[in-house]
């Protein structure tokens, strides 16, 4: 797995409040504290942003919004994952399981569950 995502997710990981992060200091505290609801919300926003900043993209050529909104979605996907005692890594692997399968074979497979 990438470094930055090995790091991302520690310092993600030290903000939840039982680690002793401190929600009037820290965002992600913040959020843990919020809890499912904010944190989705904050994952709707961002995967809105990123639609619009790509739709814009294909106008003016401006690629620069997509990459920020991009990190902003993965960033707050990484706080989703956390709550869930998931890890990017874990997102790493079901990826690796799904190489070479085709999407339209791996969807089906999932409703045979």
């Amino acid at each position: 797995m990438s470094e930055t995502l090995k790091r991302l997710a520690a310092v993600i990981e030290s903000r939840k409040p039982v680690n002793g992060g401190d929600p009037e200091k820290s965002y992600v505290a913040k959020l843990f504290v919020k809890g499912d609801d904010a944190i989705l919300k904050k994952i709707g926003e961002e995967a809105t942003e990123l639609v619009m900043a790509a739709k814009d993209a294909r106008v003016d050529g401006n690629k620069s919004q997509v990459l920020y909104e991009c990190a902003d979605l993965w960033f707050h996907t990484a706080v989703l994952l956390a709550q869930f005692d998931l890890k990017p890594q874990d997102v790493l692997n079901e990826l690796a399981r799904r190489e070479g399968i085709s999407g339209i074979e791996e969807k089906a497979s999932r409703k045979a569950d």
